[in-house]
């Protein structure tokens, strides 16, 4: 064919270079690509395809609005385009008009429009797809089935995505690491482990990614002894010494373990020149709070010559929101703004404001936001986040209609700060609980936790705590966040007892509780006045789990015996305080004593209560009329005009109900 079209351009040149006549009758060559329809859709293609690889997107939408005929691969191309690039909605509306005008999908249709759907949250339209790819008789076609595979786990059903992967007639390798990082992703430890025993069974070699993700996993799950046997495994295949990133896990595991020994061992094992090691272990430094040895590390780096990444000032700057150290955050942000990275980095700006924020330093924070080139949902929501922390709800609640009208986007975040916010504000109300819900179901995050959580707790604040039950029952697979969240949600609402039962199911369900939880828990006994239940979960957390209680426990413990009379057992509780508790549970143990007409550990808590709050005017109340009501006026009398020459001010204190209307 080459061949003909060589001689046709010969002849056709001769033609036009000849002093001879044409003759009238004379009909011009066609070129042959002109005459061969299907020729003429390859080069149209070709040049498709070239654009969309040189990021010219727009352009290649151009051109293929400008064909005339188009075919499968044409959309293909269009498809797989706009989804890689961002844009997940035009790459549907591509396919929706291809089955439109008959062009029959192939598997690579399927598997980029799957992909689109799975990353671009658009499930409902992915289920739609999929039964088309069981209609047309593409279920057993590799591609398609590791898309629809990956798919899957992007929701989070992971039984769905291993009964599909159980199906394919052929599985590689990267079909068994898409399932380990699905895995890896939605927290299944276990069944992470389970699936590399069936890969290694069926004579599967993993590969250095395949390293990667197993040892990530011993990171998040705390799993010593499996992450020190893949150590053993990967030394013996020579992944440590050919492949980077393997080495890095393993900085990463022993990181994440505690062990920086060994950390730093594997560290030195990696060669001087790789700059990932080196950020790695500065991040992981600065995340386990080792400050003056991330910095000495750093320090080593920029002396070697070694450019830090944006993972390392990430650390730095979180370290520094966690701390409340301002001043090692404006040396970051210094630095930060020298090298450039300020202005490229999405994730550095929304470090900073959220750095600042926490900081207690809101006009700074507002002051990088501003100063942003571009309004991104990462910024928004480090602001939103900032003035959260900050007590100023409103702004927040302004801060998401920005977002909603100018068209920023929300996600999980977002609605999760904005739900927190409207928890504690003054704004609270069933209807503006039901709203944020709408917009939850509307943007497709009704199963996240984070949101889920926080409509739980909402709604609980609202006094509608069977809204609570109903977001709480809607969740597939609750974890130890959400069982809190209720228990806190029984707590409030005077529902002790369903608090305990509730932490029961929980432990029932392989799930262990933590501080919080537990704490949420002795809250619902205290105000129900369950003595014998709290008790147990007291000495539950203690002697099972390990938990030391904080100052918070000791309170919940301390009110909850006072008010059932156990005077000296709370007392003596108070005393097994680290620091020999605050002024908030010896206020509790007196009002106790004020209750049960108890002189004797009334008096010695009122003299510890007056060395602790010396500046709280409630205090020097509380005191004054223990002592009118036991009789000892004078004494009274001298506490409030100690008060007086102190010029303790009172806190003036308010109260919100709301008021349903009929019309």
């Amino acid at each position: 064919m080459l061949q003909h079209q060589w001689r046709e351009t010969r002849f056709l040149s001769f033609i036009r270079t000849s002093t001879m006549s044409v003759p009238p009758n004379y009909k011009a060559f066609t070129p042959y690509s002109d005459r061969n329809p299907h020729l003429r859709i390859y080069y149209k293609n070709e040049t498709v395809n070239e654009l969309i690889k040189s990021g010219r997107l727009n352009d290649a939408q151009n051109l293929f609005n400008q064909i005339s005929t188009r075919d499968s691969i044409t959309y293909n191309l269009l498809i797989s385009g706009h989804g890689r690039y961002g844009n997940p909605k035009q790459a549907l509306y591509l396919y929706r008009e291809m089955v439109s005008q008959g062009i029959k999908e192939t598997g690579p249709t399927f598997s980029s429009v799957i992909t689109v759907c799975g990353s671009g949250r658009f499930y409902r339209e992915g289920i739609q797809v999929h039964c088309r790819v069981i209609s047309l008789g593409f279920g057993l076609n590799l591609f398609v089935g590791s898309s629809l595979v990956n798919f899957y786990l992007h929701m989070g059903l992971d039984e769905v995505a291993l009964k599909l992967f159980d199906q394919l007639s052929e599985r590689n390798l990267a079909v068994w690491n898409l399932m380990l990082n699905g895995f890896l992703e939605l927290g299944k430890i276990e069944e992470l482990f389970g699936l590399h025993d069936q890969m290694e069974w069926e004579g599967i070699k993993p590969n250095g990614l395949s390293f990667c993700y197993l040892i990530r996993a011993c990171c998040n799950g705390r799993f010593v002894n499996e992450g020190k046997q893949l150590h053993c495994h990967v030394i013996k295949a020579g992944w440590v010494e050919c492949n980077v990133f393997v080495a890095n896990a393993l900085v990463d595991f022993y990181s994440a373990c505690g062990n920086f020994i060994n950390a730093r061992k594997a560290f030195t094992l990696i060669p001087v020149e790789d700059v990932i090691s080196w950020n790695s272990v500065i991040s992981v430094y600065a995340e386990n709070n080792l400050l003056c040895d991330a910095v000495e590390l750093f320090s080593r780096m920029h002396f070697w010559g070694k450019n830090p990444s944006i993972r390392s000032f990430l650390a730095f700057l979180n370290l520094s929101s966690r701390r409340g150290d301002i001043l090692f955050g404006r040396q970051i942000h210094c630095f930060v703004m020298k090298i450039g990275f300020d202005s490229v980095s999405v994730h550095i700006q929304s470090a900073l404001i959220d750095m600042y924020g926490k900081c207690g330093d809101l006009e700074n924070s507002r002051s990088v936001y501003e100063s942003a080139c571009k309004r991104t949902m990462e910024c928004c929501n480090s602001l939103m986040t900032s003035l959260l922390y900050c007590g100023i709800t409103e702004d927040v609640f302004e801060m998401f209609g920005l977002m909603v009208d100018e068209g920023i986007g929300i996600d999980e975040v977002t609605l999760s700060t904005t739900l927190k916010a409207l928890s504690v504000s003054s704004w609270a109300s069933l209807d503006s609980c039901r709203l944020l819900h709408c917009c939850t179901i509307k943007y497709g995050y009704e199963s996240d936790i984070a949101v889920s959580c926080s409509l739980i707790d909402g709604y609980s604040r609202c006094g509608h705590f069977e809204l609570s039950c109903q977001v709480f029952e809607t969740l597939t697979s609750p974890n130890v966040f959400c069982f809190a969240s209720m228990i806190n949600g029984y707590a409030r609402n005077g529902m002790g007892r369903e608090g305990v039962s509730l932490l029961e199911a929980m432990i029932q369900k392989g799930l262990i509780p933590d501080k919080v939880t537990f704490l949420c828990v002795l809250s619902g006994c205290n105000h129900a006045g369950l003595v014998e239940e709290g008790k147990f979960v007291f000495n539950l957390m203690k002697s099972f789990y390990g938990i030391c209680p904080e100052q918070q426990h000791f309170s919940c413990m301390v009110d909850l015996l006072g008010r059932a009379g156990l005077l000296d057992e709370a007392e003596k509780l108070l005393q097994q305080v680290p620091g020999g508790g605050d002024s908030v549970m010896w206020s509790s143990l007196l009002r106790s004593c004020r209750l049960q007409k108890n002189e004797m550990v009334g008096k010695r808590a009122a003299k510890v209560l007056m060395e602790l709050g010396q500046e709280d005017f409630a205090i020097y109340l509380q005191v004054s009329n223990f002592y009118s009501e036991v009789g000892e006026f004078e004494a009274s009398l001298q506490i409030r005009e100690i008060a007086m020459a102190r010029k303790v001010m009172r806190e003036i204190g308010h109260s919100l109900i709301e008021v349903k209307t009929y019309s």
